[in-house]
């Protein structure tokens, strides 16, 4: 089966093979969250995206240095303009915290819902505030290459002098006179040459408390800079993929590009790619704008707008269901829906578990093995794949119904099949089961424990069957002597 996948590039605007720099290796960065209030339904989506992406590259045989960030500094209320308050100081003086403290808070939050939703933990997970020092060396060095000018202690990228040597907006789209037209001129912003112009290091004002020294002030970092900084500290000047929402298109990443390019003559990023929004009533759910629902309301069904809980399995086939650069319109019918989806595929992967083999086969495994993965080579397609993996749940049915066969090999080869694509590339897993990871682990350690108390029992060791029974309820399994053998089953 082709194992060529293709990803839409925004860059170039079109779907392109993907080939890494380095056969077998993947450089991937994903901008992470900023730590100063609990991760919404929106937050979810580029997880979960770029955790399929990590999943499936990881599958092909792929050793992959997935990289995303923590911005803990930096990041202010304004985000195009530059201006306002830092979020985390913000948050710190409205709670009466240390702007740390609600790094922190906020930072084990948003863990708590990754580990919740099955998403992978990064293979490094740096922190801005950890990395001033090479922060500022990406300032001087754009400073001494003339694309940043210093103002009153604060150093501002000159986007109209790199955009005669280079071009600004080529991520996004916008040219330099529309985003002039655009721009509004900001009390306090005056020291800029232009309003456009982005902070590469900010000076901090008297109240300020989150501030480094430096040799231009004591102040702070750009929020652009930071990413330009963890990426390539990491992955390496030039890498393969950089992923984020779609939102972070402009101005962020066309500023990553613009300060890239300034530093080292051209861009990092080989293939940029952009999940779209959750919506909620046709808007953007977005913090900004106070229509959003955390992932901890969203799992305990504490918001207005929700008829009950959803759990995290849930909302991980909801986001599944529609292709990422689609956007999905929240609503409580859509996640009933997808609730009962994953319901079904979770009894399908039951049944599999328990159907027997016949001497041959009325039935066709491969195609459905092929065109499942033909779809996630196809940008990540999941809704297409999961329609193929359900017309294999009706084949799974039919033959436990007895309407059609399957040879043993044919068996083995769809239990594989679905074992791997719906638990380790799309990351579902049965949330009636305790432990994360294979549930095979789970069901052999129960086998060997039955057989255990079985041969006590015929040895008349009434003491050890007790024990195991006993010890097994404690931790929430329950054991069944039936007429047909013993079954277990958690509480």
């Amino acid at each position: 089966m082709g194992n060529q996948l293709f990803i839409y590039n925004t860059l170039s605007r079109k779907k392109e093979a993907f080939k890494p720099l380095v056969e077998g290796r993947v450089g991937l960065y994903v901008c992470g969250p900023t730590v100063y209030s609990d991760s919404h339904l929106g937050h979810a989506r580029p997880y979960i995206t770029f955790d399929l992406l990590y999943r499936y590259l990881t599958f092909q045989g792929n050793k992959v240095r997935y990289v995303r960030n923590i911005t803990d500094v930096g990041h202010l209320e304004d985000e195009v303009e530059g201006a306002g308050e830092d979020r985390i100081t913000k948050k710190a003086r409205i709670e009466q915290l240390e702007p740390m403290e609600v790094v922190q808070k906020y930072m084990n939050s948003f863990h708590r819902n990754m580990e919740n939703l099955n998403i992978l933990p990064p293979s490094i997970e740096p922190r801005a505030s950890g990395h001033i020092l090479e922060q500022q060396e990406m300032v001087q060095q754009i400073l001494d290459n003339g694309f940043a000018y210093e103002t009153n202690g604060s150093v501002y990228f000159d986007v109209e002098k790199y955009n005669q040597k280079h071009k600004y907006g080529i991520l996004s789209g916008r040219n330099l006179d529309d985003i002039k037209t655009n721009t509004r001129e900001l009390d306090g912003q005056s020291e800029k040459k232009n309003s456009f112009d982005f902070a590469l290091w900010k000076k901090a004002s008297p109240e300020h408390i989150m501030r480094w020294p430096s040799k231009w002030s004591d102040g702070f970092p750009g929020w652009h800079l930071e990413c330009s900084v963890m990426s390539t500290k990491y992955l390496g000047e030039h890498f393969d993929i950089h992923g984020g929402g779609m939102d972070l298109t402009f101005p962020h990443h066309e500023c990553e590009i613009a300060q890239n390019t300034a530093c080292s003559g051209s861009g990092a990023v080989r293939y940029w790619m952009h999940n779209n929004m959750i919506t909620i009533n046709g808007q953007k759910m977005a913090r900004s704008l106070g229509n959003f629902i955390t992932l901890k309301e969203l799992f305990t069904g504490k918001h207005e707008l929700l008829y009950q809980a959803y759990s995290p399995m849930t909302i991980r086939f909801f986001i599944l269901q529609a292709h990422y650069r689609s956007t999905i319109d929240f609503s409580n019918e859509a996640l009933q829906a997808s609730e009962k989806g994953l319901e079904r595929l979770m009894a399908a992967m039951k049944t599999l578990g328990e159907l027997k083999a016949s001497d041959s086969s009325t039935v066709e495994v491969a195609p459905i093995m092929e065109k499942c993965f033909a779809a996630i080579n196809d940008d990540l397609n999941s809704p297409i794949a999961i329609a193929h993996l359900f017309d294999g749940v009706k084949m799974i049915n039919s033959i436990k119904a007895g309407s059609e066969k399957i040879s043993p090999a044919d068996l083995d080869e769809l239990k594989e099949f679905y074992q791997t694509f719906v638990f380790d590339i799309l990351g579902l897993k049965d949330e009636e089961m305790p432990v994360t990871g294979n549930n095979q682990t789970l069901d052999g350690a129960m086998e060997l424990l039955i057989s255990l108390r079985k041969d006590a029992k015929a040895n008349k060791d009434w003491a050890t069957a007790d024990k195991i029974r006993d010890e097994l309820n404690a931790i929430g399994i329950e054991l069944k002597d039936t007429k047909d053998g013993v079954e277990w089953s958690l509480k």
